[in-house]
């Protein structure tokens, strides 16, 4: 029999598995070592050669793509990611998070598009998502930006757009493209502090391109408005 000095432990990447798949697979694992380490199950075994065998085809069963990740918990973690420009808001707010996947060797892949092509806050938005991810133990993680199709300020959730507006930003407006012709008026926008449609753009561009600075004729405050499109 070999002689396996201390402890032997095996750390499966936020693998769930079974208590019915253990007993059947694993029944000389004494679980009740079972672990959790920031959503990692980690196995603690005392050391022989038997205890060894089991704990080596429980790593084979990951690699097998037994194991599963709880997507649902990413997006939930994901909801703690702010956007740089607009703090208020998360990415999921935003929409610029498309989907969440499972890699084939079981790591997690977020998708994001970001919310026109070289914005600047997408290199920090893509630090901030593997930096909260890996606070919660899933690492690797793998962040691809895809720019088809386009973002657009539909897939903002109605809670972003409220959030917008008490952060004193009106928020876009739907079903309202802001492309103005030659000489058309510009559109009145609601303003976020008292309602008022009496409003006048100042200029098309805000603090940040994707939005424009108006003012209120009736409470005299100006304000930015988040561009539709």
């Amino acid at each position: 029999m070999s002689d396996y000095s201390g402890i032997l432990e095996i750390d499966i990447n936020y693998g769930l598995v079974s208590d019915e798949l253990k007993r059947i697979l694993f029944p000389t694992v004494v679980w009740s070592t079972l672990s959790l380490r920031k959503n990692r199950k980690v196995v603690t075994c005392n050391p022989n050669e038997r205890l060894f065998v089991t704990c080596m085809k429980l790593i084979q069963l990951a690699m097998a793509d037994q194991i599963t990740l709880d997507l649902q918990a990413v997006w939930d973690i994901l909801e703690q990611v702010s956007d740089p420009e607009i703090p208020v808001l998360t990415v999921t707010d935003l929409g610029i998070v498309r989907d969440v996947k499972q890699t084939a060797d079981g790591h997690v892949e977020v998708v994001i598009t970001p919310t026109y092509s070289g914005c600047p806050a997408m290199n920090t938005i893509e630090v901030n998502i593997r930096a909260v991810l890996q606070d919660h133990g899933y690492d690797p993680v793998q962040v691809t930006t895809v720019l088809s199709p386009a973002w657009t300020t539909d897939w903002m959730t109605e809670s972003g757009k409220q959030k917008l507006k008490a952060y004193g930003i009106a928020p876009p407006e739907p079903g309202n493209v802001d492309k103005h012709a030659l000489f058309q008026d510009d559109k009145k926008v609601e303003c976020p502090r008292c309602s008022s449609r009496n409003t006048t753009m100042i200029a098309q561009f805000g603090s940040t391109a994707c939005k424009s600075m108006y003012r209120c004729l009736d409470c005299l405050e100006p304000f930015d408005y988040f561009k539709c499109h």
